[in-house]
């Protein structure tokens, strides 16, 4: 497939809003501006560009902690498949900026932020939440196993819908 990946750099403009769909699928979504910048050598000072509007869309285990950790206002790195949407409003047809994102976090060069890795999170049951927190044992008591202290990589799951129908199912339940 030939989807078109990029990264955008811009601001939250709406608090993140969260859906689950009929399938139990979760999604969150929010929308984002990203205003370029350019020297205007006439006036000899930087000026604000055109500011292109998206919609992000976030799936699974990430919509929940994307929820938790994203607020309007903040500066935001968002990457991901982007697509249009087109819809019907007052005056004809309408097209949306869509960004399905695989990865969202704070653009720390507007900023700082603090990592907390979501273990143990009751809401995200049925993705990792099996796996035991770097400090548990095996069964996630840390008594069980005390001389094993190492930290391991486990993969998440896959960020976005499986198929098109449950994307296509998820975007209208957006």
């Amino acid at each position: 497939m030939n989807d078109l990946i990029m990264t955008i750099n811009g601001w939250v403009a709406t608090e993140p809003s969260q859906h689950v769909g009929p399938t139990g699928a979760r999604l969150t979504s929010f929308r984002m501006a990203s205003t370029s910048r350019y020297y205007d050598r006439e006036k000899g000072e930087w000026a604000d560009g055109r500011t292109e509007w998206f919609t992000v869309k976030v799936f699974r285990s990430a919509a929940i902690t994307v929820a938790n950790s994203i607020h309007k206002g903040q500066p935001v790195t968002v990457h991901g498949r982007f697509r249009t949407a087109e819809w019907e409003g007052e005056g004809g047809t309408r097209t949306d900026l869509v960004i399905d994102a695989t990865s969202v976090g704070h653009d720390l060069t507007r900023g700082t932020a603090e990592f907390t890795r979501a273990y143990g999170d009751a809401a995200l049951a049925g993705d990792d939440s099996d796996t035991p927190a770097p400090d548990e044992g095996p069964t996630g008591d840390p008594a069980e196993d005390p001389a094993d202290d190492s930290e391991e990589e486990t993969e998440g799951s896959p960020v976005g819908p499986t198929s098109e129908e449950e994307a296509v199912e998820l975007a209208m339940t957006a």
